[in-house]
């Protein structure tokens, strides 16, 4: 005899409940456990019969029945362990289903003016677009008892320090008395002992003759070329790899010498004009392939704006420099126009600005338009870190460019890091391999002509 039963998961302390018998054989066994049962079952009747001669007499029958069950019970999976959970799971004695059709601002009108006081406190420590004072738990009920006074606050704290007794000691303390077991460093590694101990090396006659004659200038000289850098200072060790001599006997002293540094002039201040610049792009003069705008903070929102449309619609422009400019996002939508009506342009440089994620985003989207730029380079901005979301969205923008060979951002994520540097070297070999293409057309072509009868 089989039978199927029906194991119910369940996450609440009840008792099982008896298995569901089933008649007939499961469609799908392989999803079930199969378990048999086997019972032996013995009963004896008694008789009687006649012979032939009409003689009767008593018999004794003994009957052996086996029984075999078979039970199915079907194997767990996450599917069904979910939701059985979920169905006998309870909270506050209603099931976890009956909660999804809730109506929150209907539970929010229930709740008293102190329990939505104590829902708002529940807030993200890390979030710096919130003031420190609404970022804690904590809130203080008490009126402020006049302005800030740094100076009297620290001395306030410090001799509240000093008036407050010391905890006392469960045992005194007494000079020289060890309590304990007092600790004893092990022994150091064998590998170690043998490295302390001297090694005697036999250089020969010559070279330790050589070296115990050398002045104490020759044999700074000997460590520089050995590179022992850290045995002299920064003068010595140059002189001695480019067989300069230093006339002062300074020897093993200048070690700890220090050396004046070289004054450096400061770099000249960009002087590039700004109007004069958006007058040439607007005359499209086949002179200006690059503006360099660098460090230029003086720039106007109106300048700005007229510089990237008069970029806009130029043909001539092909690198275009604007690190350290003061560019924001009220900025960054006039530069994706320009990203995307230009065709020329070839490098865009925005770094050291103050241009959100999200923008950046946008602007390295843009680039998809055209396919014309090889190199964008955007870092150093005032938010240090992209993100998840973001790095993953600039990695599938880049990926959809074949064009692209330099991306100047700092990803955090390994995952988005490596994909762009995947694809930045896959474009640069598509590059090459077309760039070598075309040279080897160019001589084929070349040799063919030469071999033409004139």
């Amino acid at each position: 005899m089989e039978a199927a039963t029906e194991e119910r998961l369940s996450a609440d302390p009840e008792p099982e409940p008896e298995p569901r018998l089933v008649t007939e054989h499961p469609d799908n066994p392989e999803d079930y456990d199969a378990s048999v049962e086997q019972k032996v079952e013995t009963r004896e009747e008694h008789g009687t019969e006649t012979d032939s001669e009409g003689d009767e007499y008593e018999t004794l029958t003994t009957i052996t029945r086996t029984l075999r069950k078979t039970t199915y019970r079907p194997k767990h999976s996450d599917a069904v362990w979910t939701e059985d959970m979920n169905a006998n799971k309870k909270l506050y004695g209603k099931d976890l289903s009956e909660y999804e059709n809730m109506d929150l601002d209907e539970l929010l009108d229930q709740l008293t003016p102190e329990e939505v006081d104590i829902l708002t406190r529940d807030v993200d420590p890390d979030d710096d677009l919130m003031p420190p004072s609404q970022r804690t738990s904590y809130r203080c009920e008490k009126d402020p008892t006049g302005p800030l006074n740094r100076k009297r606050l620290i001395e306030h704290i410090q001799q509240q320090a000093l008036n407050e007794p010391d905890r006392p000691e469960m045992v005194p303390y007494q000079q020289g008395v060890v309590r304990g077991k007092k600790w004893i460093p092990p022994p150091p590694p064998l590998a170690e002992q043998r490295l302390e101990e001297e090694i005697a090396l036999d250089l020969g006659d010559e070279y330790e003759s050589a070296l115990g004659e050398a002045n104490e200038n020759e044999l700074v000289d000997l460590a520089a070329i050995l590179g022992f850098h850290s045995m002299m200072n920064q003068d010595q060790y140059h002189a001695s790899l480019l067989g300069k001599r230093i006339e002062s006997d300074v020897g093993w002293a200048g070690i700890t010498r220090a050396t004046r540094p070289k004054p450096m002039a400061p770099e000249p201040p960009n002087m590039t004009d700004p109007e004069q610049s958006i007058e040439r792009l607007r005359q499209d003069d086949p002179d200006l392939q690059m503006l360099n705008l660098n460090n230029i903070k003086n720039m106007s929102d109106e300048q700005i704006e007229r510089l990237c449309d008069a970029a806009a619609s130029n043909t001539r422009l092909e690198n275009l420099y604007m690190s350290n400019t003061g560019l924001s996002d009220r900025h960054g939508e006039h530069l994706v126009a320009l990203i995307e009506k230009n065709n020329t342009i070839k490098e865009i440089s925005i770094e050291s600005n103050f241009i959100s994620p999200a923008m950046i985003a946008r602007l390295v989207k843009a680039l998809l338009k055209n396919k014309t730029v090889e190199a964008f380079r955007a870092a150093n901005q005032r938010s240090q870190v992209l993100g998840n979301k973001i790095e993953m969205e600039i990695t599938k923008y880049v990926e959809d460019n074949p064009t692209i060979l330099q991306m100047g951002l700092h990803f955090e994520f390994n995952d988005a890091r490596a994909r762009v540097s995947a694809q930045l070297q896959k474009n640069r070999d598509r590059l090459r391999l077309r760039r070598i293409g075309r040279a080897c057309r160019n001589s084929t072509a070349g040799f063919v002509r030469r071999q033409l009868p004139v």
